[in-house]
């Protein structure tokens, strides 16, 4: 189920900085954190600008936006944010550039939670992403589809409401909590320590990510050619290595 992956854990933090040199000018990309693994993989072998990346939870990147940062390009966890930045004029029109699937992420070695079902189970302890974030509403969907008694059950074991999917693969990692519910190349970037268990197929919600080129842009060359890449080229590849499908997929 899980394709090669790009072993760099989804998360957070500060921009990553090319190591690469020579190239002219700069491109700054703000992008989901469940795409750190393969934008990174993508930005070293990107040949138009020195690439640097500020990952975060998708609506806090967008929040970001609307107050006036002005990165080159922006890349979501979702359309809707892309597709709202454009209606308020602050981005180009977004396009969809790969998907994803949610699964139940537990501990290689665990036993506790073998199942979806499972994560209803008295006692165990469950991270989410917080509503706001793409990969919240997304669980939220899953959630919603369920009867209102196994929804209730799921809920009463949530300990962690993270702000992004690094938020809840660290919870995991460091054994604070029993099981999380996040992307599929999201365990794939741990390299074995987590391993994926499936959403059951009539609750998985589509899960489809967009990018934008951010209007005004000093760079607006080099950012069509990284937004190009992403459709057909080396960062197609990059997504595909990490465990992402193309789009509608």
């Amino acid at each position: 189920m899980l394709a090669a992956a790009v072993a760099v854990l989804a998360g957070c933090g500060d921009p990553v900085a090319p190591t690469n040199s020579g190239r002219s000018g700069e491109l700054l990309v703000s992008a989901a954190a469940s795409l750190k693994g393969a934008f990174t993989a993508y930005g070293e072998v990107f040949t138009d600008a020195d690439v640097k990346f500020s990952f975060a939870g998708s609506d806090e990147l967008a929040a970001q936006i609307r107050s006036g940062a002005r990165p080159d390009v922006f890349a979501s966890a979702n359309t809707a944010l892309a597709r709202q930045l454009h209606d308020a004029g602050l981005v180009e029109r977004p396009q969809t550039i790969a998907s994803n699937r949610l699964v139940v992420a537990v501990p290689n070695d665990a036993t506790k939670v073998r199942t979806f079902d499972d994560l209803a189970k008295p006692g165990v302890t469950i991270a989410t992403g917080a509503r706001s974030v793409p990969i919240g509403a997304y669980t939220q969907t899953v959630l919603e589809r369920l009867d209102a008694g196994a929804r209730r059950r799921i809920e009463a074991n949530v300990r962690s409401r993270e702000p992004d999917v690094g938020g809840i693969t660290a919870k995991l990692t460091q054994g604070a909590v029993d099981a999380g519910i996040v992307y599929v190349t999201d365990v794939v970037a741990t390299n074995g320590r987590l391993r994926a268990i499936g959403v059951p197929r009539e609750l998985e919600p589509d899960v489809e990510y967009a990018v934008a080129i951010v209007k005004d842009t000093e760079h607006e060359e080099s950012a069509r050619a990284f937004v190009a890449g992403l459709r057909r080229g080396d960062g197609a590849d990059a997504l595909r290595a990490a465990g992402f499908r193309s789009p509608g997929r």
